[in-house]
């Protein structure tokens, strides 16, 4: 994800996971499935013969292996080839596509950065204070927003601008915001 520009929609998964994508629904009677892009590199996530790690909520995790893959109305089209058929892949809907964060190679721009490296750093204000601990990297439509969990109240959610986000040290394990008067103070 780049700051400010448009955001990169990638988001992390638990234990190490990226989420790549999200099976939103069946197309076709051949297998194919209309996968919500999640990443910007879908040429290379979704190539034939990529496994992606599939996970479904109260279920263990299982792999898939990419069969084929196309653009449509602002989706994919994939085919996997353990679902062949319609009905087998009836079964993948709401699964969501994942690759371990390890295999991400960090961006080359100083001011692009993948939503796990920034989940988990501590959040504070200039004056070295502390905020809280940015615990998810929200993907809007409007931009980017950071949710900082804090102590004994709400998540705070932070616009992720240069203007609010103004210094990002990854080796320091922080990000310094510099709010607006009373974005900190509503709790959301």
């Amino acid at each position: 994800m780049r700051r400010p520009a448009a955001p990169t929609p990638q988001a992390v998964a638990p234990a190490g996971d990226v989420l790549v994508g999200i099976v939103a629904k069946v197309h076709g009677l051949r297998g194919e499935l209309a996968v919500e892009i999640r990443t910007d590199s879908p040429e290379e996530r979704f190539a034939a013969g990529s496994v992606l790690r599939a996970r479904r909520r109260g279920a263990p995790d299982t792999t898939l292996t990419v069969e084929s893959s196309r653009p449509h109305s602002g989706r994919l089209l994939v085919r996997f080839t353990e679902a062949p058929d319609r009905t087998a892949a009836e079964g993948l809907r709401g699964v969501q596509l994942l690759v371990p964060a390890a295999d991400l190679a960090p961006p080359e721009d100083p001011d692009e950065f993948h939503p796990h490296q920034l989940e988990g750093l501590r959040a504070e204000l200039a004056d070295g204070s502390l905020v809280g601990i940015v615990r998810e990297v929200v993907l809007g439509p409007g931009g980017d927003l950071l949710a900082v969990s804090r102590e004994g109240r709400p998540d705070a959610l932070v616009p992720f601008v240069t203007e609010i986000v103004p210094t990002i040290d990854l080796a320091g394990g922080r990000v310094v915001l510099e709010p607006p008067e009373g974005l900190l103070d509503l709790d959301v």
